[in-house]
């Protein structure tokens, strides 16, 4: 279930990108080497999290092949505070300088335009997760991105059940969520004994999708909005 990016951009930095792969578990210097650069991810998941002022961890995408990560706006000197980027599995990137993307977006009007509604949609999935925290608090945090998960990386199984084919803790859960590993157990386990999900070694089928969906007054954005990645 992913969505990829248009075949005009990924084509820019398969072509002309610089090819670099990471293990896994090894940090990805967004921050560092990879200042002012755009990485395409071409194979591999991984996890982007920014630390609070108090030493709290929050993980803000999950991202996988087909998506964009780095110093993504273009035309703008504005500098935010980068994400921490870890390889969840053997990653790929291939990775641009920021102003080589400006040239071609500058140059290529329709290299523009695809551009312009990949950042549309990545602005709207951020809306839509800032939605479900604010109205639903902690329990709507969980159930949002259990949902998230199933759009992104559900396997469809039989009677509608959706298999969530990523691996995660709780405590990587918990960072999704905003909360802590222990409020995180509680609510999968209440989950589980009411039969709406079930976990076996970090992989969470969901078998009640719709009721998450009712839990949190589920607007079905399209899937293309309602992801983690």
């Amino acid at each position: 279930m992913t969505i990829a990016i248009h075949h005009q951009i990924q084509d820019i930095f398969l072509t002309e990108g610089r090819r670099m792969p990471f293990e896994k578990n090894t940090l990805i210097p967004l921050a560092d080497e990879l200042a002012d650069h755009i990485a395409y991810i071409s194979q591999g998941h991984v996890q982007l999290t920014q630390q609070t002022l108090g030493g709290k961890e929050l993980t803000v995408r999950i991202c996988s092949e087909a998506s964009l990560i780095g110093d993504v706006t273009l035309f703008s000197t504005t500098a935010l505070t980068p994400f921490s980027a870890t390889a969840l599995t053997t990653v790929v990137l291939h990775v641009l300088p920021k102003a080589i993307m400006e040239k071609h977006v500058a140059a290529q009007p329709h290299t523009m335009i695809e551009y312009m509604q990949w950042l549309q949609i990545e602005n709207l999935k951020h809306q839509s997760l800032l939605r479900d925290l604010v109205l639903h608090g902690k329990k709507g945090a969980l159930f949002s991105t259990l949902i998230r998960l199933a759009n992104t990386y559900g396997v469809l199984l039989a009677n509608d059940a959706v298999y969530i084919d990523l691996a995660l803790t709780n405590t990587e859960l918990a960072n999704l969520c905003g909360t802590s590993r222990e409020m995180i157990n509680r609510m999968l386990n209440d989950l589980k004994k009411h039969n709406i999900i079930s976990f076996d070694k970090g992989y969470i089928t969901v078998h009640q999708l719709d009721q998450l969906k009712h839990a949190i007054d589920c607007e079905n954005c399209p899937i293309s909005v309602c992801r983690i990645d």
